[in-house]
């Protein structure tokens, strides 16, 4: 856009040449600052929407789809903008502009002409850190022209808050739980809930006197507890198989993947608190008394894919007593020598690789990357507070959480620097209590009597996400391991993420072996 105005630019010749450079620096600098301050989002909040001032992420979220919302579709091609608000009252109004942070694009200035449905959200659930969780604000759909010839300024109110979190209703086999942890609550100083969805045996109702062992189940990055409905969807492939003659009888446990920081991966951090203490001390003995479980350590078996496929692994490891087998899928990053691409003892930037080159972070089964470090990082930025990944509530916000030592400011310290990507390397060494391969090398000798049999890991050997680099790593020591680990590692050929060596009914007649042993 060609600035209202801007001040005459004398010849040089007419001026010390040193003056002229420095009008006709200012007059490129005014007409670049005019353009770029002209599409600006003024967000405001409704007066009396809430009572109390607002701390939180505040997002405006633009898509060219009409649905569904922009708010719940923020990683479906959606351009998003990110700030801080802090203590925010509907007499202010917060601004986002050519300087704030954004993503896909580096700034909204660059947002291409166009006709968009605009949504702002403001994120403030210090809770269950992920859009759209109770508690958290947002603005009705406005459909807006984008034009860098002409001055835009959107202006969106927050009118609307989500209500509080409610349980779905139960059913014959399909249960909700939720119950305050004291070793949560004691930890955050407030109030924390473990939340669980339960699907029960088929003959549960018709045999009251049977008692059944345990399946806990891990979804992948973020899947809620609420997935058993789908799960046992009708006609589902899943409700077919477990209500088929045959299929061997259990409770199954559907862990919840929402936490302070995203995904909790289930275990005992500095950050997210004692999560693994409260599953086996909490909440998995008030399932087994409220709904029959055996309640021994032989009747507990686990399982998971991606992001549950390591937590399933981690709570066989960190509990071998507790637990009496894992079978996991395309587990995240058993080992940080190989956490994706990246080696977090002896690299030195996540972004570029020893090579110089951007680093991969998702590929294609036939090897085309689809996504850089850089990328994928940039939009966790946009999310977090401070405008840091370390506080999003995503993939890398999660792992950094869950495997990482807490600051002095009572958040995650991060593993390397948002913006350059550069690896702190003091921190890479607090990691290493997270480093389940590491664990297994330190302690084998105490932990082999206890997981012998026990771990069964699949993984695509094309694994979109590189996780089959680390289970290598983990195969060539348990391979040969001393004394030997009798379980199993298999690896599909050409085979992408979450791949499994076994069905599902398959996996329940070894898990229905490994009960009964």
């Amino acid at each position: 856009m060609k600035p209202h105005f801007a001040p005459k630019v004398q010849s040089s010749k007419l001026l010390p040449p040193i003056l002229g450079f420095l009008l006709l620096l200012f007059c490129l600098e005014s007409f670049s600052a005019t353009n770029e301050a002209s599409l600006r989002f003024e967000v405001t909040l409704k007066q009396g929407l809430v009572a109390t001032p607002q701390t939180g992420r505040l997002l405006v979220i633009l898509n060219q789809k009409e649905s569904p919302e922009p708010r719940f579709a923020i990683n479906d091609g959606s351009v998003i903008i990110g700030r801080d608000a802090d203590d925010f009252v509907s007499s202010q109004k917060l601004l986002l502009d050519h300087s704030t942070i954004s993503c896909p694009i580096p700034n909204p200035s660059e947002l291409p002409t166009g006709d968009y449905f605009v949504q702002a959200l403001l994120m403030v659930n210090q809770d269950l850190r992920l859009p759209n969780a109770p508690g958290d604000l947002y603005s009705s759909v406005a459909k807006v022209h984008i034009d860098h010839a002409i001055s835009n300024t959107v202006c969106l109110q927050l009118s609307q808050q989500i209500g509080p979190e409610q349980l779905p209703a139960d059913t014959e086999l399909v249960k909700f739980v939720q119950i305050q942890s004291a070793l949560l609550s004691k930890f955050h100083g407030r109030p924390i809930y473990l939340r669980a969805g339960i699907i029960l045996p088929r003959n549960f109702n018709r045999k009251p006197s049977e008692t059944y062992p345990l399946w806990v189940r891990v979804g992948g990055l973020d899947t809620r507890y609420t997935a058993v409905h789908s799960m046992m969807g009708e006609k589902s492939d899943f409700q077919k198989t477990w209500l088929a003659d045959g299929t061997p009888q259990m409770i199954m446990l559907q862990l919840d993947g929402a936490g302070p920081y995203g995904d909790c991966y289930q275990i005992n951090s500095d950050n997210n608190g004692p999560y693994g203490d409260a599953i086996t001390q909490e909440l998995i003995p008030y399932v087994e008394r409220h709904f029959r479980g055996i309640g021994k350590s032989r009747a507990r078996v686990l399982s998971g894919a991606s992001t549950g496929g390591w937590a399933s692994l981690a709570l066989q490891i960190f509990y071998p007593d507790f637990f009496n087998g894992v079978w996991s899928s395309s587990p995240d990053g058993v080992d940080f020598r190989a956490f994706e691409l990246i080696d977090i003892y002896s690299d030195t930037n996540a972004y570029v690789n020893k090579f110089g080159f951007e680093r991969p972070s998702e590929r294609t089964l036939q090897g085309d990357t689809k996504l850089i470090m850089r990328r994928e990082v940039l939009m966790e930025n946009v999310l977090g507070r401070g405008n840091s990944w370390t506080l999003s509530g995503g993939q890398w916000c999660a792992w950094n959480a869950a495997y990482g030592p807490r600051g002095a400011d009572g958040q995650p310290i991060p593993l390397w620097d948002p913006q350059t990507g550069k690896l702190n390397h003091e921190v890479a060494e607090k990691w290493k209590s997270h480093d389940l391969n590491l664990i297994l090398h330190k302690n084998w000798k105490a932990l082999a009597p206890k997981l012998q049999g026990k771990i069964h890991i699949a993984v695509g050997d094309a694994d979109n996400y590189f996780l089959n680099n680390g289970v290598h790593l983990m195969d060539s020591f348990l391979s040969h391991a001393d004394p030997a680990y009798r379980g199993r590692i298999v690896y599909g050929p050409v085979k992408g993420h979450t791949w499994s060596d076994v069905s599902m009914r398959e996996m329940m007649n070894e898990m229905k072996a490994a009960t009964e042993k």
